[in-house]
């Protein structure tokens, strides 16, 4: 049996605020903002590029088991990108206040940048040039025709 990870719900404490700064700050697409079931509103928003999309409900946390998370209490969400240069340009010029990256080893996957949204939750941008020439799609489906 396949599994996929394709959304995390994310706590934040004000939806239209975390919507607007993922969009508009780090360049997510907002796929879906509605009320899907009464008093049930999701905004999901996705990284260019990504399979695997971030949600923001008002009443998510509701229809799960467990805990609901304090908002800004995710830290170590990733997103990968082939030239940190470039996307540390582009985070900085829409007025995301980003780390300058930091290259812990010469290797590929080794250099690193980091960024909170407006609730605390934290992120790490890791560079991974390989991608720029395998992007994770291609390489997933290489690997499942061998």
């Amino acid at each position: 049996m396949d599994m996929t990870l394709e959304v995390i719900p994310l706590p934040v404490s004000d939806i239209d605020r975390a919507r607007d700064f993922y969009r508009d700050k780090v360049g997510f697409h907002v796929d879906i903002d509605q009320e899907v079931m009464p008093g049930l509103r999701i905004v999901q928003l996705t990284p260019p590029g990504s399979g695997c999309s971030i949600a923001l409900g008002d009443g998510i946390w509701k229809l799960s088991p467990g805990t609901t998370p304090a908002p800004g209490g995710y830290q170590g969400l990733q997103l990968c990108v082939a030239d940190i240069e470039a996307a540390h340009a582009e985070l900085t010029a829409r007025g995301l206040e980003v780390s300058e990256p930091v290259r812990y080893a010469e290797s590929d996957g080794a250099t690193f940048m980091y960024f909170t949204d407006p609730d605390g939750n934290g992120w790490a941008v890791q560079e991974y040039r390989r991608r720029a020439k395998e992007p994770l799609h291609k390489a997933l489906g290489d690997a499942a025709g061998a």
